[in-house]
């Protein structure tokens, strides 16, 4: 009898049938995708960030090119929770693969009835995005600090009924410090990284590109920083840690396997090439035969020093 590939993970009670995910922000809610190929080929779809209210998002232009990558800085434009639970999720439960719902906040109140709303949501994780402003305290980031994070997740945590995922930002001094923060204060699994803060400027012009001056940046550029702090993460906590940074195809998922990562997520490849979650999931099964490695575990936290 022939060995089968088991490409089957479990991050923290949700159930991944490969560990491919499509990452918040870059994939909508899976319905432009959907039309290149079949979205139950996905482990799962994290969809776009959503906050309580709908929100039109900053000035354009908001997407600017770099040579390794993008910039954004589109500034959580989504159609509010409420739209999303009755509009997205039926649309989404038709096929088959997880759905994470990211929630976004300004505020902690705002953060804890997100979650409240979600927990009773038909969504399989909450993905919290920690990277926004927190307008009580000078518009700064929740996720910048280890007090910050342990005051949002601990708050959260009580009201959360489904997997909770925290998205640690690279934006920081030391992230195994926020890492440790986030899973004392009840993180089921971490999710790193997001985008890193950069700008673009035209020099005919002398003005910034993007509308918001400064923006996200992600694409190839960032993956050996991603790579490096999944790898450090990895190592200071216990609870499963989901890799995103640059992942383009099969290997680079690999490499993200081997530093720590229990999942990935794919997000800016695919505005170059629809199909490269599928591509992505198919390189990984391609390398696991060709290396006779029967199961995504063994790949996990196994690189070699």
């Amino acid at each position: 009898m022939e060995n089968k590939i088991d490409l089957a993970v479990n991050i923290a009670g949700l159930s991944l049938k490969n560990p491919v995910i499509a990452a918040s922000g870059t994939f909508g809610f899976g319905r432009e995708y959907s039309a290149f190929f079949d979205l139950s080929r996905l482990g799962g779809i994290a969809v776009k960030g959503l906050t309580l209210l709908p929100r039109k998002g900053n000035p354009p232009p908001r997407i600017a090119e770099t040579p390794a990558g993008i910039l954004n800085s589109v500034g959580l434009q989504n159609p509010g929770v409420h739209a999303f639970i009755d509009d997205e999720i039926p649309f989404l439960r038709r096929y088959d693969t997880a759905i994470i719902a990211n929630a976004s906040g300004n505020t902690v109140e705002d953060y804890e009835e997100m979650v409240r709303i979600l927990s009773e949501a038909d969504v399989d994780a909450i993905e919290l995005n920690l990277s926004c402003p927190n307008v009580k305290e000078g518009c700064m980031a929740f996720g910048s600090t280890a007090s910050g994070i342990t005051r949002v997740v601990s708050r959260v945590r009580k009201l959360c009924k489904k997997p909770l995922i925290v998205k640690l930002t690279p934006n920081v001094t030391d992230i195994c410090e926020l890492a440790c923060a986030a899973e004392a204060a009840g993180a089921d699994a971490l999710s790193l990284i997001n985008t890193l803060l950069g700008m673009a400027i035209d020099a005919k012009t002398r003005r910034p590109i993007l509308g918001n001056v400064m923006g996200g940046l992600s694409g190839p550029a960032v993956k050996p920083v991603a790579l490096r702090m999944v790898y450090q993460v990895s190592k200071a906590v216990k609870i499963p840690v989901i890799g995103m940074g640059g992942i383009s195809n099969g290997t680079d998922v690999v490499e993200f396997l081997l530093a720590g990562a229990s999942a990935v997520m794919v997000g800016t490849a695919g505005f170059v090439n629809p199909y490269a979650w599928v591509q992505a999931i198919e390189g990984l099964e391609q390398y696991m035969v060709e290396n006779n490695c029967w199961s995504v575990s063994e790949l996990i936290g196994g690189l070699i020093l």
